[in-house]
């Protein structure tokens, strides 16, 4: 592949990063319209980009701190080590530690039990070269860890909040008991610091699911990190008995034919399964900052860094003197890929997903096991939608394809991408 697909792709990744972290470390009261503005003229002055923490006082509708709950001791938890390539593929489904997540899977009362312990702790999380952002975050990482269970499984968390406001954990699943619904009415309701309480749902529906922070002010428990995602695997043994909930239309048409692609088809959305290896499987959580707290954001990314998946310099040859904060996200192009995606953007009514060269099958929610929508490359999402984006790139040349928001100012404001296909 000619080195310079690799070097043009590196200049404008090095570029929009630049200009991006110039602009926020001039000082917190930067606004989009000022970040952009300073896109489009490239200074040539040097400026030093030391640690800048943005930290100015949340400004939503004036709103008292003491709605937020009561105050108390913070935790000292800092997970300085989060890294947006580890982030994809940490599916934690209780069967072994992974960083922040103590877990263990068991069975009770001849159910499969998939058990978590997660806190909310306040802590400065890492936006962009130089940029950091005060979070409030479930185990000390934004995005929040990935839970992963088997459709049927008893998801069990026990839950401790050691920051300075009241949370809560509300799950978009299909939830049959009020008192787990983790919101201010219902069950402990908010939880001050200190309270801890354990949250047991079963998994259901199979597909791609969103946790969050359901305590008031909603807007700025999301917008400060308090999210996640619970992917729930489907059973192929249910899809052979009940292949009509797979589908979107036409139950009543399933053949057996059908049935056993239906089947297969889970195997390979199942962890469980051999055929579920065949499968790159990535997260991505669309999310966004609102750096100086104006009610409008600066940054956007995928996994929260501006620009991780962009390219740094290399050799074209697998060697990233940018180490691990900025390359592209490697692809086998024998491998098809799989991307679970949601939205956890605050302030725009949409986000979006867009590839370069080439098209892919979409599976809203991902609760179905055919395509919602077959043969697009770009999809939308509202805050809260998610779905399931098959790729297959066994056809393409080797080297990079963009990959991005197409609000073309998100993608210029850090959700800009690359896949490598090698």
């Amino acid at each position: 592949m000619p080195s310079i697909d690799y070097d043009s792709a590196a200049e404008l990744t090095e570029q929009l990063e630049e200009r991006l972290t110039k602009s926020l470390g001039n000082g917190t009261n930067v606004d989009r319209r000022t970040v952009l503005g300073g896109l489009g003229i490239a200074g040539s002055a040097a400026v030093g980009l030391g640690s800048t923490q943005v930290s100015a006082a949340p400004s939503y509708d004036d709103e008292d701190e003491d709605e937020h709950g009561n105050f108390g001791a913070v935790d000292e938890y800092h997970d300085t080590n989060f890294d947006p390539h580890e982030f994809l593929t940490a599916f934690n489904t209780g069967e072994t530690d992974r960083g922040s997540v103590p877990q263990r899977v068991y069975e009770e009362n001849g159910r499969t039990v998939r058990e978590f312990e997660f806190i909310a702790v306040d802590t400065t999380i890492t936006i962009a070269p130089g940029i950091e952002f005060e979070a409030w975050a479930f185990n000390g990482q934004v995005p929040g860890p990935t839970v992963r269970a088997v459709e049927g499984d008893l998801i069990r968390i026990t839950f401790e909040n050691l920051g300075q406001h009241a949370h809560t954990i509300h799950p978009h699943l299909k939830n049959l008991n009020p008192e787990m619904d983790g919101t201010p009415q219902n069950g402990p309701g908010v939880l001050d610091t200190g309270d801890s309480f354990t949250y047991e749902w079963i998994a259901q529906p199979a597909g791609m699911h969103f946790y969050h922070c359901h305590s008031l002010p909603l807007k700025e428990h999301i917008h400060r990190g308090l999210y996640g995602t619970i992917i729930v695997d489907p059973d192929p043994e249910r899809v052979r008995n009940n292949p009509g909930d797979y589908v979107h239309d036409h139950p009543s048409q399933i053949t057996d034919a059908m049935r056993e692609d239906l089947v297969e088809e889970a195997k390979t959305r199942n962890h469980e399964y051999a055929e579920n290896d065949a499968v790159n499987e990535m997260v991505m959580v669309m999310n966004s900052f609102d750096t100086d707290f104006d009610g409008e954001n600066e940054v956007y990314a995928a996994n929260t860094r501006a620009f991780a998946y962009g390219v740094g310099q290399t050799d074209a040859k697998g060697n990233w003197t940018a180490g691990e904060t900025k390359r592209p996200i490697q692809i086998n192009k024998n491998e098809r890929q799989r991307v679970y995606l949601v939205n956890a953007t605050e302030f725009d009514f949409i986000n979006s997903f867009h590839t370069h060269s080439q098209f892919f099958d979409y599976y809203d929610h991902g609760t179905t096991l055919m395509p919602t929508d077959k043969t697009v490359d770009t999809i939308m999402q509202t805050q809260a939608q998610r779905g399931i984006i098959e790729l297959d790139y066994s056809d393409h040349q080797p080297g990079l394809y963009m990959f991005h928001a197409h609000q073309s100012e998100f993608a210029e404001l850090g959700w800009m991408s690359f896949f490598e296909v090698v």
